[in-house]
C-alpha cells in the first residue's frame, strides 16, 4: 500500500512513522511486507488505512493542492475526514481507531456475525428481505453504497436466511464477505457505548471544514455533533449514496480519494455520473486532479 507513492514522497513514510511511534509496532513494515494475518487484523487494519488517508491527504497540501469546500469518509474513513477537518487530532484519531477495531472485535464472537454484499436488487427490497429473514434476531442493511449495492449485517443465520431472501426477490448477487465483525448493526451497540467514553477522554474542535456524516448524510461543523455521530456510526448505517447525493447538492462537482485504491470513486459514479472523482496516491494521479482544481504540482 502507497509503495510507488513513498518512492516520490517522503511525507507517505513520515506520517506512517508518526502513527508506529504510537502504537508500538513499524506499522509501514508490516503494510508493505506483512505477514497478511497480522496485517488483516481490523486492530491493525483501522490504523494503518486511517495514516494512509492522512498520508495523502498530507501530501495534496504539499504538491499545492487548496482545501476542499466539503469533507466525507466511509465508515473509518469518516475519521480520517475529522483529521482533515481538524475536529480531531492525528494521534487521537490513531488510538481510536485502534481501541475502534479492538471493540468491534471483541463485541461478537467469531464466527457468530456476518456481512454480505447484495447487488442488482433495490434498496427497499434489501431492506424489507432484511426484516423478512430476522426472525428475532439482528440482521440489517448497514452500507447503502451505491444504488444497487447494499452491504448486510447481522447475526451469521440471520444474515444468511437474508440472502436467500434477497435472492428470492430478484438480487443478481448476494454474497458473504470475508469478514468476521458485522460492522454498523446492532450487534455493535454495546461495543458503541465503550467507544463512547473514549471520546468523551478526546479532545473535539468544531470542524474547519463541513464534513457530511454517515449516519445522517447531512452536513456538521459542530463538534459535539460530530462526536456523538461517531458513536451512533458504529451501529448505524452508512449512507452513502446519500452522502454523494448531498455534495452534489451543494454544487460539488469535483473530489478526491485521498485512501489506497479506487473504491470511492467507482462507488461516486454509480451514483451520480457528472460526478468528477480523482484519485492522488501515485504522482500521475495526483498531477491530474492538481489540474482538475486549477492547480499545477
Amino acid at each position: 500500500m502507497l509503495a510507488t507513492a513513498a518512492e516520490s514522497w517522503p511525507i507517505i513514510e513520515k506520517t506512517f512513522s508518526e502513527a508506529s511511534d504510537l502504537l508500538g509496532y513499524d506499522l509501514w513494515h508490516l503494510c508493505q511486507h506483512g505477514p497478511a494475518e497480522d496485517l488483516n487484523q481490523t486492530t491493525v487494519t483501522q490504523p494503518a488505512l486511517l495514516t494512509a488517508s492522512v498520508a495523502l491527504w498530507r501530501q495534496w497540501f504539499v504538491a499545492g493542492g487548496k482545501a476542499p469546500d466539503y469533507l466525507a469518509g466511509h465508515s473509518l474513513g469518516e475519521y480520517s475526514a475529522l483529521v482533515a477537518a481538524e475536529s480531531l487530532n492525528f494521534f487521537d484519531a490513531i488510538k481510536l481507531v485502534r481501541l475502534r477495531g479492538e471493540l468491534m472485535q471483541t463485541a461478537v464472537p467469531a464466527g457468530e456475525g456476518k456481512m454480505a454484499a447484495i447487488l442488482g436488487l433495490e434498496d427497499d427490497d434489501v431492506v424489507a428481505a432484511c426484516a423478512e429473514a430476522a426472525n428475532g434476531d439482528v440482521v440489517a442493511a448497514v452500507n447503502f453504497n451505491a444504488p444497487g449495492q447494499v452491504v448486510i449485517a447481522g447475526s451469521a443465520a440471520a444474515v444468511e436466511r437474508a440472502i436467500d431472501a434477497c435472492k428470492a426477490r430478484g438480487a443478481r448477487k448476494a454474497m458473504p464477505l470475508p469478514v468476521s465483525v458485522p460492522s454498523h448493526c446492532a450487534l455493535m451497540k454495546g461495543a458503541a457505548e465503550e467507544l463512547a467514553t473514549a471520546l468523551d477522554e478526546v479532545s473535539f474542535n468544531d470542524a474547519v471544514i463541513p464534513v457530511v456524516q454517515n449516519v445522517t448524510a447531512s452536513v456538521a461543523q459542530d463538534s459535539e455533533a460530530l462526536k456523538s455521530n461517531l458513536v451512533k456510526q458504529l451501529y448505524s448505517p452508512v449512507l452513502w449514496t446519500d452522502t454523494i447525493r448531498e455534495l452534489v447538492a451543494n454544487d460539488v462537482g469535483i473530489a478526491v480519494e485521498c485512501g489506497a485504491g479506487k473504491v470511492l470513486a467507482g462507488l461516486a459514479k454509480r451514483i451520480d455520473r457528472d460526478l468528477s472523482v480523482y484519485g492522488v496516491e501515485e504522482p500521475d494521479a495526483l498531477a491530474k486532479a492538481l489540474e482538475a482544481f486549477g492547480q499545477k504540482g
